[in-house]
């Protein structure tokens, strides 16, 4: 890959920028933390090609709410949950705004 084409990576939520530590670091949390939250399936990091991990900004976020959560006195599992939960929900919102959208264009009443 060219070095110009490593520059449009700068803006990808996605893109897995971020080491373990740095992550942790970022979050003001331990490496344990990231590993019990990959362990409950919230986050999935990237392995680079020495099998580290690595984290988006996304995940970050992601973590951090958990994190928030986890702050306020609930435990690691349930807090991933809720966070999984959280977005199953703003995902099915998102899919319901648009088919109102889909309907009320079509001249469907829409209840």
């Amino acid at each position: 890959m060219a070095a110009d084409d490593s520059y449009g990576r700068l803006d990808d939520d996605t893109y897995p920028a971020y080491t373990m530590g740095r992550a942790a670091d970022m979050l003001g949390t331990t490496q344990g933390f990231l590993r019990a939250i990959g362990d409950a399936r919230l986050i999935t990091p990237l392995r680079s090609a020495g099998g580290h991990r690595r984290y988006s900004r996304h995940q970050l976020r992601i973590a951090a709410r958990a994190r928030e959560l986890v702050d306020r006195g609930i435990p690691i599992e349930a807090a991933c949950r809720i966070v999984i939960l959280e977005d199953q929900l703003e995902e099915a919102q998102r899919s319901n705004a648009e088919f109102r959208r889909t309907a009320e264009a079509a001249g469907s009443p829409v209840a």
